[in-house]
């Protein structure tokens, strides 16, 4: 796949490619990403727009193509209910080739967003919106954090983040690449900054005992393909446990959301059949004033 910037994390370049993707192929759109295309860089942008399909590898792209724009979607509405209630903080976490700021359709109540991801995967993406042309809002901030070792709290301090005005954060993609402890202290650091009418909203990979043996024999084919590029699985979840375990963090609303929800929620009725698989979840984890988007 031609790239002039290489990539630092395939995972993340992957997860933009399938919106690119989902921009040319599926009607009617789920996310509508006009900055998706872009970002991605001349040559690929220009091959995908040539032939849509060229990327595609195998019987599973069609599902995560779908889950890749669900999970978006699920955070972004999320992320509207919360600015009705007061929120005006959006912190995207692992936020890789994330283009929510750079389409940000809603301009009242006034937003700030901050970026948060590893140093070298933020100065790739401030190199592929120069290459594209694609400006830098004034109410974005880019943070650099390694979930693994750093203190996520502080990090935003220095960014001038308000613990007490409240915030949602996003959280996509990501945990299934973190050892548990570290999802802990991310996620128990997010519980003191969202505030009563906040939230997180986060996938998640499915424990693969729960799996019927389709879907581990699906689990492990993605699982081996990860791990090929150098960025293994690590954490699965039990959903039942993991919504007892946001409560123990200090969650109050929690909303677990499978292949059945997304597909009735943002693909019923199509005519490509376009939907989403069973193998990754939804989570909203929210205060206490925090409702379900339904």
């Amino acid at each position: 796949m031609p790239d002039p910037i290489r990539p630092v994390s395939r995972t993340a370049w992957r997860v933009a490619v399938r919106r690119a993707e989902h921009q040319l192929l599926d009607r009617p759109l789920v996310l509508d990403d006009p900055i998706a295309v872009p970002i991605l860089g001349g040559d690929t942008a220009a091959a995908l727009r040539e032939n849509p399909s060229a990327f595609e590898r195998g019987p599973f792209d069609v599902y995560l193509r779908a889950f890749m724009v669900a999970r978006a979607r699920f955070a972004e509405d999320h992320l509207d209910a919360a600015r009705d209630r007061g929120v005006r903080q959006y912190v995207i976490l692992g936020a890789g080739l994330d283009t929510f700021a750079y389409r940000q359709g809603r301009v009242e109540p006034p937003l700030t967003i901050w970026e948060i991801d590893r140093p070298e995967t933020q100065v790739w993406k401030q190199a592929r919106l120069a290459a594209g042309g694609i400006p830098v809002p004034a109410n974005l901030r880019f943070v650099a954090v390694d979930f693994e070792n750093d203190v996520l709290p502080e990090a935003l301090a220095r960014a001038g983040f308000d613990p007490a005005a409240g915030a949602v954060f996003a959280w996509l993609g990501v945990t299934m690449y973190l050892t548990p402890e570290a999802i802990d202290r991310t996620l128990r650091a997010v519980a003191a900054a969202v505030g009563a009418c906040g939230g997180i909203a986060f996938d998640y990979a499915m424990d693969r005992a729960l799996m019927s043996p389709a879907g581990r024999a699906a689990f492990d084919a993605l699982a081996a393909r990860v791990e090929r590029v150098g960025e293994p699985w690590r954490t699965t979840f039990d959903p039942t446990a993991l919504a007892s375990r946001l409560g123990t963090l200090g969650f109050g609303a929690v909303e677990d959301a499978g292949g059945d929800e997304l597909n009735a929620r943002y693909f019923a009725g199509r005519a490509d059949g376009l939907r989403v698989g069973s193998l990754a979840r939804m989570m909203w984890a929210g205060g206490t004033l925090s409702k379900v988007v339904r």
